[in-house]
């Protein structure tokens, strides 16, 4: 969906008082509108919740993992506001009942039709300069999987039914399918 642009910049309080159901997010002060998502959508982000959940339980790691919806506010300021899929935060002083102070460890983000400009332009900039160690772009339209390690300043793509590695942890894999 295109942003909401009227020549005014919008704040998180902006988002906050969105009618309830209705779910944006907020880009230098710009409102983007997300669609519902689809039922392909919610399979690929569960599957990956659980598979990032279990192994970092099964390692006794110290990170959470928090799926969609959940609020991550990238910067100090009052014009970003996102939500990605799936983040992953290891710094707990980061996380509120708000949501996430500052950058996430790892955020992993599932094209739609509607967040497809956003997802591979405004949030992989976004999330390269906040801090984020990095960044899952899963896109089921094309079948493929682009991996943004930005500690080793390294993009490498997938396909769907390849095994894809994490960069932060060194013996994570799975594949989707």
């Amino acid at each position: 969906m295109e942003a909401l642009w009227k020549g005014e910049l919008y704040t998180v309080e902006d988002i906050y008082a969105l009618p309830d159901g209705e779910r944006a997010e907020l880009l230098d002060g710009r409102i983007y509108y997300t669609a519902p998502p689809t039922a392909r959508h919610q399979r690929l982000l569960n599957f990956l919740n659980t598979e990032i959940n279990l192994y970092i339980r099964g390692k006794g790691g110290e990170c959470e993992v928090f799926p969609a919806p959940f609020a991550v506010f990238l910067y100090e300021d009052d014009r970003n506001y996102v939500e990605p899929d799936i983040s992953v935060i290891c710094d707990r002083d980061k996380i509120t009942e708000k949501g996430c102070q500052g950058a996430p460890d790892w955020v992993v983000e599932i094209v739609s039709p509607s967040s497809r400009q956003r997802d591979y332009f405004h949030k992989l900039f976004k999330y390269r300069t906040a801090g984020v160690r990095e960044y899952w772009i899963v896109d089921p339209e094309k079948n493929r999987v682009t991996v943004y390690n930005f500690q080793h300043d390294m993009g490498e793509e997938y396909s769907f039914g390849e095994e894809i590695p994490s960069g932060i942890y060194e013996d994570f894999r799975t594949t989707i399918q």
